[in-house]
């Protein structure tokens, strides 16, 4: 009886993080505006501006602000960007390439 109550458990948290991954982005009507912030100084030489991106949060999008990170070999950063389709906007992170 132990087994199958542990089966069940497990089934119902493997169940409730599949289901919440499938909703990791959002559509709205109007592109959200971006808040205007000061970039601060670069905490190292070389340090590369990630820009602020949207995040898809309790059924609204969250701008985070920006960040320093190390540039990656052989890569460039490709921003995120606003996608219009006929659901609405959507929008598409920004990544290393």
């Amino acid at each position: 009886m132990k087994a199958i109550s542990k089966l069940g458990i497990m089934c119902a948290l493997a169940g409730s993080v599949f289901l919440s991954s499938c909703a990791s982005e959002g559509y709205v009507t109007d592109q959200p505006v971006e808040p205007v912030y000061t970039r601060p100084v670069a905490p190292y030489a070389n340090a590369y501006w990630v820009p602020g991106e949207w995040v898809w949060r309790g059924n609204r999008y969250v701008y985070r602000n920006g960040f320093y990170a190390r540039p990656r070999a052989q890569r460039v950063y490709v921003q995120g960007a606003w996608v219009h389709s006929t659901r609405g906007y959507v929008w598409r992170r920004g990544h290393w390439r």
